[in-house]
């Protein structure tokens, strides 16, 4: 623990009444949040909203898809992730050391939920869309020592769904925010490749969705079009999807009335056809 121990702030970003969209900063305990469906399917997904590695946005990207994925059959966790800027031992891998556990956790908890622990995908959204492909490439990194029986599991998600991924470290490709908070503005190549998941595939990764707008003036598409080139030279599975329009950060509600509105559809489609949703 830091210390001083971070004080989580929750700020209310949303001026319209009817949406709330809360960003939650100095998460001082990690933890998840639970959608469970009227009929589960035994499907499950580990979502990781984004916020540049500065706080958690967990209603856009976290509740709203929690409801969305419940309503399907699918049980959802959000997860709260700690961030690296916080002063935590881990540093970078203070993030993926919460995801590997929440994996592990789900899978040892499978019966009590009603889960297929061979069914735990993970989804995530910007920077928790880096942190979704770090856990689909590093799920095998010690990046905390255990803690109960639940970490003889497997961190492996069956899945992974990056969508307007932060991917790259790479200045120029990498989004500033993120990596300064991630690595820091100094870090030199070594650094860079290590935190960058499309530097870090290993041969069993599992299948991967992609998706991005091609307008996307925040994290640019390249960081997708990279991790899919990886996934490919390791002859892995993965679908993409690129939109023309749709800047970043769009969720489920600012999609509605766009083109890049039939994203999540598409996601349950593919997670279907390979027996993940």
């Amino acid at each position: 623990m830091p210390d001083p121990a971070p004080s989580e702030r929750i700020t209310e970003r949303s001026t319209d009444p009817s949406f709330k969209d809360r960003a939650v900063a100095a998460i001082a305990e990690p933890r998840l949040v639970v959608f469970h469906p009227a009929h589960a399917s035994g499907a499950s997904v580990l979502l990781m909203p984004g916020g540049g590695y500065r706080h958690v946005v967990v209603d856009k990207e976290g509740y709203e898809m929690g409801r969305w994925l419940a309503a399907r059959g699918i049980t959802a966790f959000v997860l709260f992730y700690r961030l690296p800027g916080d002063g935590w031992a881990a540093g970078p891998d203070v993030a993926l050391s919460d995801a590997q556990r929440a994996i592990r956790l789900i899978r040892n908890r499978a019966d009590e939920w009603g889960l297929d622990p061979a069914r735990v995908s993970a989804m995530g959204f910007s920077a928790g869309g880096h942190l979704c492909a770090d856990l689909a490439t590093r799920f095998d990194h010690g990046a905390y020592d255990a803690v109960d029986a639940a970490d003889t599991l497997s961190a492996r998600p069956d899945s992974a769904a990056c969508i307007y991924p932060v991917i790259s470290m790479e200045p120029g490709v990498a989004h500033g925010g993120s990596r300064d908070l991630l690595i820091g503005s100094d870090a030199g190549a070594e650094l860079e490749r290590a935190h960058s998941p499309d530097q870090t595939v290993p041969a069993n990764a599992p299948p991967f969705f992609l998706l991005h707008a091609e307008d996307d003036r925040s994290v640019p598409v390249e960081n997708t079009l990279r991790m899919r080139a990886a996934l490919k030279a390791r002859d892995l599975p993965v679908e993409t999807h690129l939109f023309e329009a749709g800047g970043h950060g769009f969720g489920l509600r600012k999609a509605v009335g766009k083109p890049v509105e039939v994203w999540p559809e598409l996601w349950l489609a593919w997670a279907r056809t390979r027996n993940f949703a």
